[in-house]
């Protein structure tokens, strides 16, 4: 018989030893760093868009949630992943570790499927029912066409990255998104506004989509790399991809109401593009460009929350499973306090400094005037959303995704879209933009709510008697 390849003991893993405070620092330190590279590749995406068309903006905008679908899938495999594996590491259990491993590959190679299909099949349609305006279908169209087709490097791509950090191997997942976000702002330029010294024409938005696809696809060559080479917690040999129902449903359990939540981000997004379309060719389509432009530099502050979140959800469901309740409040503590400190920061950079973010784009006087104001309304809510995200952390690493799902469905189709709506009923495209922290609110609320109940449910009975 085959010896079992074992992984270190509960004993010798950082994750039930190092202090909560400094191993948290550790583990998000490099996503964090990670993630405001890819924050930056974002802003230089829209950067060359906006030399090549104000259009062209506004068709990336369009895009915007058909990518949060991609990425909600991508994102939700991976974290029901991160969990499980975090979780069946934390108890000493290395087999169901490996078959976590194997099916979550399995699970992303037929979400891939689903997409390619809707790129190949549904991406005209979805453009059509929109706008009627050529520049912006053409570019949005190619896209979004060459996104989905090409979906699987950035399922590859979380999947392998969620992997090294559910092991505590963020340093590895900084190396990974780092180089595919490099090689993406280096392509940029080259494949949007081409290069007649290198025979690339000018591809505009397409070229944007090229160079994000071969990003991913190397950031998740390397991904796989380092966990065959440098991750012994993880095997990924063949005979793990065999679909195991015992695996795959908890891994949805947790998985599925995060696809939801950007699901339901999608919708969001769709819906309050085609309310801000309503005001009209011009307005409409500026606001539409404004709000795109908004989503690549609140990344800049978001991005490391999501690192911060990502290693509260692997140090949280680690100890869980280890049955450390002290560490697993110390580490909600700790992220909460440090999220404060991310978003505050981004508030203040918001409603100080909006006209030098926006002149890093090259746009209309109009469009700055618009973006100023909706810059410094909408990220009133910065500071709020930083406590939902921290504590909503405990919800996917505690196995209470649907927390999640109900929290989301509260904030953005309860509250933010009726209060979009309603605001822009005033006729003014400026009172939009305070529906978002309207909504955020609402989202507090249910976040405390649940989070609340799931301390006294799964956490305090832990805590000796």
């Amino acid at each position: 018989m085959e010896k079992e390849r074992k992984g270190p003991t509960l004993g010798e893993n950082k994750m039930a030893t190092m202090p909560v405070g400094k191993l948290l620092f550790n583990m998000a330190t490099p996503m964090i760093l990670s993630m405001l590279v890819q924050a930056l590749y974002n802003v230089v995406d829209s950067y060359y868009i906006s030399k090549f068309s104000e259009n062209a903006v506004t068709a990336l905008g369009l895009a915007f949630p058909v990518q949060n679908v991609q990425i909600g899938f991508a994102v939700g495999i991976g974290v029901g992943v991160n969990s499980m594996l975090s979780k069946s590491l934390g108890e000493g259990n290395q087999e169901r570790a490996n078959k976590v491993a194997g099916n979550g590959i399995f699970l992303a190679l037929i979400a891939t499927a689903l997409i390619m299909l809707f790129g190949i099949f549904g991406t005209r349609t979805y453009y059509s029912i929109q706008t009627d305006n050529a520049e912006i279908l053409k570019n949005g169209i190619d896209y979004t066409t060459i996104c989905c087709v090409c979906t699987l490097g950035i399922f590859f791509e979380v999947l392998f990255e969620r992997m090294l950090q559910a092991t505590g191997r963020t340093l590895h997942t900084m190396i990974t998104q780092g180089v595919g976000a490099v090689i993406n702002i280096i392509l940029d330029p080259l494949f949007i506004s081409g290069s007649q010294a290198l025979g690339i024409p000018a591809m505009g938005a397409a070229g944007a989509a090229i160079a994000t696809v071969i990003g991913q696809w190397v950031a998740a060559i390397l991904a796989l790399f380092f966990n065959l080479c440098c991750n012994p917690d993880v095997d990924l040999a063949l005979k793990y991809l065999k679909p195991d129902k015992q695996i795959i449903k908890p891994v949805l359990t947790v998985g599925v109401p995060s696809i939801i939540m950007n699901s339901i981000s999608s919708v969001m997004n769709f819906s309050i593009n085609q309310i801000l379309m309503g005001f009209g060719d011009v307005v409409g389509t500026t606001a539409t460009g404004v709000f795109s432009i908004y989503y690549k530099l609140q990344s800049f502050f978001f991005m490391p929350l999501f690192g911060l979140n990502n290693a509260t959800i692997s140090v949280v469901a680690f100890n869980y499973g280890a049955r450390r309740p002290d560490r697993i409040t110390k580490t909600l503590r700790f992220a909460v306090g440090a999220a404060l400190v991310f978003m505050i920061a981004g508030l203040l950079v918001f409603e100080l400094l909006p006209g030098a973010l926006l002149g890093i784009f090259e746009l209309s006087n109009s469009f700055v005037a618009m973006g100023t104001r909706a810059l410094q309304i909408i990220a009133l809510h910065f500071p709020i959303a930083a406590v939902c995200i921290a504590l909503g952390a405990s919800f996917q690493a505690l196995g209470n995704g649907i927390y999640s799902t109900i929290t989301s469905l509260c904030r953005q189709m309860i509250a933010l879209l009726p209060a979009a709506y309603l605001l822009s009923l005033s006729g003014n495209v400026d009172m939009v933009w305070w529906a978002f922290p309207i909504a955020e609110l609402v989202s507090l609320m249910a976040t405390l709510f649940f989070f609340l109940r799931i301390y006294r449910q799964k956490i305090k009975p832990m805590y000796p008697a």
